[in-house]
């Protein structure tokens, strides 16, 4: 599984004109299901985006504060494209990329443990294989790329 994590100001998920998540402070996670994935890239990726130091404390130390420790929110939006291959040609390949319903079942189940390892009220999602549109207020802009598992891509 890979992930890219940023930490936003405020952050939603549109489709078909309708709002149908948004949250305050906390991190936008951008989430794609690779073949042979399983729950345990799924687990390992959940904990990551909990346990991620992305805040300063209150004393200024740096990188010392994760989202639970703020009281942040999380919005995770599922995003097959980040497993694109782009080696060949300028038309991006997504054989890298699980589809159909064992994707969604591992993203439902990414999604379902980071709830678990927070707070399910503080945690949103986006809309499995909808055309959404993402918006968000970075802040930093802090923007990191998590893996868990599998080889990372060589592009």
């Amino acid at each position: 599984m890979k992930a890219i994590l940023q930490r936003v100001l405020s952050a939603s998920v549109t489709v078909d004109k309708e709002v149908v998540s948004s949250i305050g402070k906390g991190v936008l996670v951008f989430a794609a299901v690779a073949p042979g994935d399983t729950e345990k890239e799924a687990d390992s990726l959940a904990a990551k985006v909990l346990k991620m130091k992305l805040w300063d404390d209150d004393e200024g130390g740096r990188w010392k504060r994760n989202v639970q420790n703020i009281g942040g929110e999380v919005l995770c939006v599922s995003q097959f494209t980040l497993l694109a291959s782009t080696k060949k040609g300028n038309k991006p390949d997504f054989h890298g990329a699980m589809g159909g319903d064992n994707a969604k079942r591992l993203y439902q189940y990414f999604v379902e443990k980071i709830e678990q390892g927070y707070t399910t009220e503080r945690v949103k999602d986006g809309v499995f294989q909808a055309m959404m549109e993402v918006a968000l207020v970075n802040d930093g802009p802090v923007t990191l790329e998590l893996q868990a598992g599998g080889k990372k891509p060589s592009d």
